[in-house]
């Protein structure tokens, strides 16, 4: 198996390919990319296509697949034969042409996915290289959004390991302020690892650095990181599936739990009273405080209010209840959208019905997966879970105001509210 989310390829030849993270954790199977978006009997697939079909998902992981997938076009428009240019409708000839085609390409990726705003972040400082470039050289302005694809890919990754860092920081100085001595536990939602970024995570990646440098057998203080409980994350299981088979690879202790177990598990755990109960408690592998909810984010704007994957909300909620549990929002600077001011201007990306009346999952032969005889694919299988023919919400997301949030982290530092509760982004 695998956590590469995302292959990018400059030399010999220009590639992308993306995990399938349809088919994780049954299998890794990777997709090959060859344009912005789909345009009927021209193009196989395209980013367009895997970021809005969920194949690759993850807010930076998002903006990667849809920065690649403009230079793969441009590479076929630009280095095949001249019926390629024809075909995806890009007149060789005339740059200023050729350039408006391509803002139109641009434009069309944005909106496969509208509330992650790292994708149209990335998207639109191609598209100020685009407009700046006043040179009718095609092959320089090529070179510069390759460039500036593999040089965001390389600052993804180190600015997720920096987030990690940061993170592990603003956890220690708040144990240490409290004189907390023994284990805690953390919670999550969603996947924000390896696989939702270039490599790393945000989120996730600060419980790899809890586990790496303050497990018990590695910590310094009195303190030490025990267990997670990542969120199922329904309707489309992204903690279930991914986060956990990304713990399970990582041999971070973790126990997956539903979307809502939270509030009776944190009840259970972090009660100062000897009255818990010890029977619902019997089977956990940890009994562990709950200290740190921690989730990433596709989008975080001016006053700190943050979208993230629908159920985050209720989390935030639940935090405020126990003054011990601190809520982090972790997420790298491409994700603040500083010209929105609030999260209710927000525009909250709905799916399509059938995913919460349905659930896709591999088909089993006994115990093992079962697979297609010629492909050797896992076969998948989809199951619906209730009446046909009935009404259906289904946001992607949900939005946590900044009261209910106690740091934010960024690959740059951990920011906490001012005395008026106000973030400083």
């Amino acid at each position: 198996m695998s956590l590469q989310a995302i292959k990018f390829s400059a030399t010999p030849e220009v590639s992308l390919s993306i995990l399938n993270q349809l088919q994780v954790p049954y299998q890794s199977k990777y997709i090959a990319i060859d344009s912005i978006a789909p345009l009927p009997g021209v193009t196989k697939f395209s980013g367009y296509e895997a970021i809005k079909g969920m194949y690759t998902r993850g807010a930076p992981a998002i903006m990667l697949v849809g920065c690649f997938s403009i230079v793969v076009e441009l590479n076929r428009v630009l280095h095949s034969d001249i019926g390629s240019a024809q075909q995806y409708k890009y007149n060789l000839n005339d740059a200023e042409s050729f350039k408006r085609r391509l803002l139109e390409r641009i434009d069309e990726l944005i909106k496969s996915r509208p509330t992650a705003v790292n994708l149209a972040n990335g998207c639109e400082e191609i598209k100020k290289i685009v407009v700046s470039e006043k040179n009718s050289d095609l092959e320089l302005l090529y070179n510069r959004i390759l460039q500036f694809s593999e040089n965001l890919y390389k600052e993804d990754y180190q600015s997720n390991i920096n987030i990690g860092k940061n993170g592990l920081q603003y956890i220690k100085d708040v144990l240490k302020k409290e004189n907390f001595k023994g284990p805690f536990s953390v919670m999550t939602i969603c996947n924000t690892g390896s696989l939702a970024t270039s490599g790393y995570g945000t989120a996730l990646g600060i419980i790899r650095h809890l586990h790496q440098y303050l497990s018990k057998d590695k910590s310094t203080d009195q303190f030490y990181f025990e267990h997670a409980y990542p969120c199922e994350t329904r309707p489309y299981n992204q903690g279930s599936r991914l986060t956990a088979y990304e713990l399970q690879y990582e041999k971070i202790p973790f126990t997956l739990i539903t979307d809502n177990m939270p509030s009776f598990l944190i009840d259970n755990l972090n009660r100062k009273e000897q009255h818990t109960n010890q029977g619902a408690l019997a089977s956990l592998a940890s009994n562990a405080p709950i200290r740190f909810i921690i989730v990433g984010s596709d989008r975080i704007v001016k006053n700190g209010d943050l979208a993230n994957k629908i159920g985050t909300f209720q989390l935030s909620l639940l935090s405020k209840l126990y003054d011990e549990i601190k809520f982090i929002g972790a997420a790298p600077t491409t994700t603040i959208d500083y010209n929105t001011k609030s999260g209710e201007d927000i525009k909250i990306e709905e799916r399509p019905k059938d995913e919460l009346t349905m659930v896709l999952g591999a088909k089993m032969n006994g115990n093992s997966f079962a697979e297609d005889k010629e492909s050797k694919d896992v076969v998948l299988e989809r199951v619906r879970m209730a009446p046909l023919d009935i009404g259906v919400w289904n946001p992607s997301f949900d939005v946590t105001p900044h009261q209910n949030i106690d740091c934010i982290v960024t690959e740059k530092e951990y920011l906490v509210k001012d005395s008026s509760g106000v973030f400083h982004l």
